[in-house]
């Protein structure tokens, strides 16, 4: 098992044990800051090196699945979750977007194994973001405008990590390679560290949530689990289509499988307040980012491996 993974059990362990354990908030949002910059610049630098108008259709296509995965897990909520109009769209939100936190994840587990990808999936990223959460505020509001729309849209486009990840893409396809060397001891070489505190952030904070999930029972918890492998292999199928790399098609359906838990429960704090954000939080972070981290990534690497041998055999 990968060290950075046992840094999140240890941290679900000390919670579930109730330990005086905690990161310092300050301490978590450098973190947060680091991980989500060196994700980008990194992005940055391989975005430097590709023709941007070959991309252009790999990108179209991702934002085509950011909307589509919301709208796919909405009715499903819906009908066998028998969830509040407004908390079905909130975790139908959550679950089309992206965790950054499980990306930094896959990036080290394919690091670690020698597995090459797609350098710019950070752009990825990015571009995954937005579109569920608008697809959120329309199916629990409807097409309507006005001062709470504004102020979603202000959330969603100069959040925290939006910000972040389009600046340090922004900066490494300025800077290039060359230009970023010096800052490499800051951000590059601690990479796996940093990412070892954030799991352990992550896994005290996961064992909060247990509790919600205890309450609301066996269908957040079915849904948490399969619901990441279904739109894992939209991911994969995508990634197949779009010419990726195995490795690259690792990278998207982890994507696709993750949940948000930065962005998006901002945004539907103030577009959809009368959304219950403990039900969201207890599916994304109780559940698949856990199940992720420990399952999910090794058997989509393994799903991705099966796909492109048989179609290869073919």
């Amino acid at each position: 098992m990968d060290p950075v993974v046992l840094f999140f059990l240890l941290g679900v362990t000390a919670g579930i044990l109730r330990s005086e354990l905690r990161l310092p908030v300050q301490v978590y949002e450098l973190l947060s800051i680091l991980l989500l910059l060196a994700i980008g610049m990194k992005g940055g630098i391989e975005l430097a090196r590709q023709p941007f108008l070959e991309l252009l259709g790999q990108m179209v296509a991702v934002v085509a699945m950011g909307f589509i995965l919301p709208l796919l897990s909405f009715p499903v909520l819906l009908r066998f979750g028998r969830l509040p109009r407004a908390d079905a769209a909130s975790i139908a939100a959550h679950y089309g977007s992206v965790s950054v936190g499980t990306f930094a994840v896959v990036v080290a587990y394919l690091g670690s194994r020698d597995i090459d990808f797609e350098a710019y999936m950070p752009l990825f990223v990015v571009l995954l973001e937005i579109p569920a959460i608008l697809v959120g505020i329309v199916l629990a509001k409807g097409l309507v405008g006005g001062e709470r729309l504004r102020e979603s849209a202000h959330e969603v486009l100069l959040g925290k990590s939006i910000v972040l990840l389009v600046g340090g893409l922004l900066i490494g396809w300025i800077a290039g390679a060359d230009g970023l060397a010096k800052l490499a001891p800051l951000f590059f070489d601690p990479f796996q560290g940093l990412l070892a505190l954030f799991l352990l952030e992550m896994g005290l904070v996961t064992a909060s949530q247990i509790g919600t999930l205890r309450r609301y029972g066996f269908f957040l918890l079915a849904f948490g689990v399969l619901t990441p492998v279904f739109s894992a292999m939209i991911g994969l199928g995508l990634g197949w289509l779009l010419g990726l790399s195995v490795g690259g098609a690792v990278v998207l359906a982890t994507l696709a499988a993750s949940a948000s838990y930065i962005a998006v429960p901002a945004a539907m704090r103030i577009s959809v307040p009368e959304a219950n954000p403990a039900l969201s939080l207890a599916a994304s972070l109780g559940v698949t980012f856990p199940f992720n981290v420990l399952v999910g990534i090794p058997l989509y690497h393994w799903l991705a491996g099966q796909l492109y041998a048989l179609i290869g055999a073919a």
